[in-house]
């Protein structure tokens, strides 16, 4: 259907202006490697891979055929007390990628079901061994970690829990974020300065005492606020202090899994293990919602020691490893492998790294930072109008042939891993030439 012949009255668009995108559609209609196109047959040159998703590009044919082929062998198997062997198989294939000790996975929907069913496990995980008093937890500010209770809960954007303030779950705190640090703009990969800045976990264990505290989860970095990096040796040290005071440790790497920062997770690209490891947008390269939990088998082990055959977890999904997630899953799996992906956007991180640096000095940047295939461009706000100058530049950018992301006024990459220099060349100098007309 065209656009010209669409009603818009039906669709509550998310995390969206709808009066505003109504009245100045942004519209695409097929896509295909590095590209979308609109109804009119524009190209729109990807360089936010979807939502931070289809790392692999887009109509892949080796993905889209095994979809094809699995809606056309089973449609749907349930996982409740029966299951599908291709589950088991790509479970197999997934946790050979995950960092030692992270060996068993709980298949999801989504990034924010991952990040509910990971918090549930960490509260049951400690009930099951003993320590009942563990129930706080612990995010940080300006975290994203989906929309679920748990979520909006644990995380830090104010927006997302202005609504929702009197249904968010208790006996939560929250690290200050990492962000403006003196000394850290234009940081090429991790900022040097503000490795004290998880000591401050210190301070809240000291008011709560570490007994009543379950988890803290935190994203390596923290993408839909901005792309905030960890300065150099924070997550190692937030490691140190849960591991002193026996806290689980949960990476969100719903942005930062699958070689966005070209390793498999940022785990590996930071050298830090946690405990758990969230998971969802490139398991699929966006093609088919799923998510995935990742725990230690230590995690795993003290709910398999219940004795008999009960139930060792009341929770899950009707779609928890749905036959067509599965099937894209491997797939993509397959396709990142046989491709070298990862090893891909680790090669393209310096030529992604140049193009973004060399946006300093232009109109209105205040900050560029970036790591691996992941980095952002932050502006000065109008005066008054926070956000204003970002919404200006994304209906530019789209008019342009670009599409970006922007969060109030930083602009968010983080192309697809088959992204070429060609590509980052023509998002950087539609960049420049429309931060002039701002």
């Amino acid at each position: 259907m065209k656009a010209h012949n669409l009603s818009m009255d039906s669709f509550w668009i998310p995390f969206t202006s709808n009066r505003a995108f109504k009245k100045q559609p942004r519209l695409v209609e097929r896509a295909q490697g590095m590209y979308y196109y609109t109804p009119d047959d524009r190209q729109i040159l990807d360089m936010v891979a979807g939502l931070w998703c289809c790392n692999a590009g887009h109509g892949h044919p080796q993905i889209v055929r095994a979809i094809q082929d699995q809606a056309a062998e089973m449609d749907y198997a349930p996982h409740f007390n029966f299951a599908h062997p291709a589950a088991f198989e790509v479970a197999d294939v997934l946790t050979e990628l995950t960092p030692d000790g992270i060996d068993h996975v709980f298949f999801t929907n989504s990034g924010s079901e991952s990040v509910d069913t990971a918090l549930k496990i960490a509260l049951a995980y400690q009930k099951e061994r003993g320590q009942a008093s563990r129930t706080r937890l612990i995010g940080r500010e300006r975290g994203y970690h989906g929309v679920g209770f748990g979520g909006i809960s644990v995380g830090g954007i104010a927006n997302n829990r202005l609504q929702f303030s009197n249904t968010m779950i208790p006996g939560v705190d929250h690290l200050p974020h990492t962000h403006s640090i003196p000394g850290n703009a234009f940081s090429r990969g991790l900022p040097e300065h503000g490795v004290e800045y998880a000591d401050e976990l210190e301070r809240i264990l000291e008011l709560h005492h570490p007994s009543n505290v379950a988890a803290v989860i935190v994203e390596p970095i923290a993408g839909s606020a901005g792309v905030l990096m960890p300065p150099q040796g924070y997550l190692k040290r937030l490691r140190e202090i849960c591991d002193r005071h026996d806290i689980l440790l949960i990476f969100d790497e719903v942005i930062t899994g699958f070689g966005r920062l070209g390793a498999n997770f940022a785990s590996q690209a930071f050298d830090v293990t946690p405990d758990i490891i969230t998971t969802a947008k490139g398991l699929t390269s966006g093609t088919v919602p799923m998510g995935a939990v990742f725990v230690s088998g230590q995690i795993y082990d003290e709910f398999m020691s219940k004795p008999g055959g009960a139930i060792e977890l009341f929770h899950g999904y009707t779609y928890s490893a749905h036959p067509l997630a599965v099937a894209a899953c491997t797939a993509t799996q397959h396709v990142y492998a046989d491709e070298g992906l990862f090893q891909r956007a680790a090669t393209m991180a310096p030529v992604f790294e140049d193009g973004l640096h060399s946006l300093k000095g232009e109109p209105h940047v205040i900050d560029v930072r970036n790591y691996g295939l992941m980095g952002a461009v932050e502006l000065a706000a109008l005066e008054g109008q926070p956000g204003a100058r970002g919404m200006e530049l994304v209906q530019k950018t789209f008019d342009a042939g670009l599409m970006i992301r922007v969060t109030g006024d930083t602009i968010a990459f983080s192309p697809p891993l088959i992204m070429e220099e060609s590509h980052m060349q023509q998002a950087v100098e539609t960049i420049r030439t429309l931060l002039k007309t701002l």
